[in-house]
């Protein structure tokens, strides 16, 4: 895609999220109609709503997905096998993981790459994402990150949760994108608020962008109209 280019395919990109703590039920099945009208493929919903989720979009292709391990990726591999088979159960086929955070930054490399290949090798229906919290990290520790994920055979490396002090960028993208190399692909989470920014993300490799403002970008969409230039949102 040309940088600037309205993405053909914009909705097929997006995962649709609601992961709020104050979040009732009734905003998890307002989302799952959002994605029904607009075309998403994938909403993401708190744990204990897999089963709504999955009932409001049945006779859909649209697939339910949670976060494992959420926020910060601390829970011990066993909790985050147990939370993966449970979701997949429910009928959940998309698992986005938190990374141990603390264990990476700790040089733990062969803890990090089993917690993540247990959670693969016990859910192989699901599509799985690896949330590496960029925000956190230094330049190297998300190179370290990215090999890790490769290594344990998750589908993506992601950006971020949207719950720490910053959330995607163009630059963690670019370097992410090189740093998988086709191997796997690259979503972008965090403070994704409008058009222009999924524009840039996208431009500059991400292949999935996960927004709780998929409304208000897919309003600007299809209107059409060329946004504002984008500015820093952390």
């Amino acid at each position: 895609m040309k940088p600037g280019s309205l993405p053909a395919d914009l909705p097929a990109r997006i995962d649709h999220t609601v992961l709020r703590p104050d979040a009732a039920k009734a905003d998890v099945l307002r989302v799952c109609a959002e994605a029904r009208q607009y075309g998403f493929t994938v909403v993401f919903v708190p744990p204990c709503y897999v089963r709504e989720a999955v009932a409001a979009l049945a006779g859909s292709a649209i697939r339910v997905g949670i976060p494992i391990g959420f926020p910060h990726g601390l829970q011990t591999t066993g909790i985050k096998v147990s939370e993966a088979e449970e979701a997949v159960g429910c009928g959940a086929t998309v698992l986005d993981m938190v990374i141990n955070i603390s264990r990476l930054k700790s040089g733990d490399d062969d803890i990090v790459r089993a917690d993540i290949d247990q959670v693969v090798r016990a859910t192989p229906q699901a599509e799985h994402k690896v949330i590496i919290e960029t925000c956190y990290l230094t330049r190297q520790e998300k190179l370290t990150a990215c090999r890790l994920i490769l290594e344990a055979g998750a589908d993506y490396v992601k950006t971020s949760t949207g719950f720490g002090p910053a959330g995607a960028t163009v630059e963690d993208v670019r370097l992410l994108k090189q740093a998988v190399a086709g191997r796997a692909k690259v979503k972008a989470s965090g403070g994704i608020r409008d058009l222009q920014s999924v524009i840039d993300l996208v431009a500059a490799g991400a292949d999935r962008i996960g927004t709780s403002a998929s409304i208000k970008i897919m309003q600007e969409w299809l209107a059409g109209q060329p946004p504002e230039p984008s500015r820093q949102r952390w």
